[in-house]
């Protein structure tokens, strides 16, 4: 027997683990409450937010959801989508700094919204969503601080906001990007192009019960599912290359 068998098993399970490696912070990563789409225009109408809560534990289901919207930049005309099993309760602040609208003037917003009476089980997620009238036009990013309870009384507090050229935190807040309307934009409506299932076009109230998907969530999801893909496939094509050469130095012994 050659004496490199022991090698290349050792390179082939050091090639496995260092992929599993790879693959287990990926679907740490994904594992965060996130807001989709990841970007709108500012001051952007009549749109669309959803966020995703994920299952992180193995033994516990999420009981309870609660997002809080932020009142020194308000999202104006929030509506809660009804979700199954799910019952929304929704709070309104006074806002320290009264909004001017071509509606007139906003004296109060929606500052949190608890969704309670349902159940994320483990390796599941849920998207909750909610309609708005207008993001702020005066912001480069909101920031939706979350807390997720399990039914084992853990509560997991998404809160931490990201510094510049700082690392991402260990539980970061959902954030969504306010990007620059474009200048031909005179709805100020989402620069992310909204679809939804039906026809329609993605905007609040067209039509209850659709599910809208995003261009930009679709990129992402179809980048990230290729991009692990991959990395599988290629992991398999280093084991199969490493049990050919066994085998064939085993033939030759």
């Amino acid at each position: 027997m050659s004496t490199t068998h022991p090698a290349l098993r050792r390179a082939g399970l050091g090639t496995v683990l260092a992929a599993a490696a790879v693959l287990a912070a990926a679907g740490a990563a994904s594992a965060h409450v996130t807001v989709h789409p990841e970007s709108y225009a500012k001051g952007a109408t009549d749109g669309v937010l959803s966020f995703r809560v994920p299952n992180e534990e193995d033994t516990a289901s999420t009981t309870k959801v609660q997002v809080f919207l932020p009142t020194d930049h308000p999202v104006l005309g929030v509506l809660v989508h009804p979700q199954d099993g799910w019952t929304a309760k929704v709070t309104t602040t006074k806002l320290k700094t009264p909004v001017k609208t071509d509606d007139g003037t906003i004296t109060e917003a929606v500052s949190e919204i608890t969704w309670t009476g349902g159940k994320i089980g483990a390796g599941q997620y849920e998207d909750f969503d909610v309609a708005f009238g207008q993001l702020p036009d005066d912001a480069g990013q909101l920031a939706f601080k979350t807390l997720q309870t399990y039914s084992d009384g853990k509560t997991v507090r998404w809160i931490e906001e990201a510094e510049a050229g700082a690392d991402e935190p260990e539980n970061p807040a959902p954030v969504l990007k306010l990007t620059a309307a474009a200048a031909d934009d005179g709805d100020s409506t989402s620069d992310t192009a909204s679809k939804s299932t039906d026809g329609t076009d993605g905007k609040a109230g067209t039509k209850s019960g659709t599910v809208r998907v995003t261009a930009t969530d679709a990129s992402d999801s179809t980048a990230r599912g290729l991009g692990i893909a991959g990395l599988v496939v290629g992991v398999l094509g280093l084991a199969a290359a490493g049990l050919a050469v066994v085998r064939t130095r085993s033939a030759r012994s």
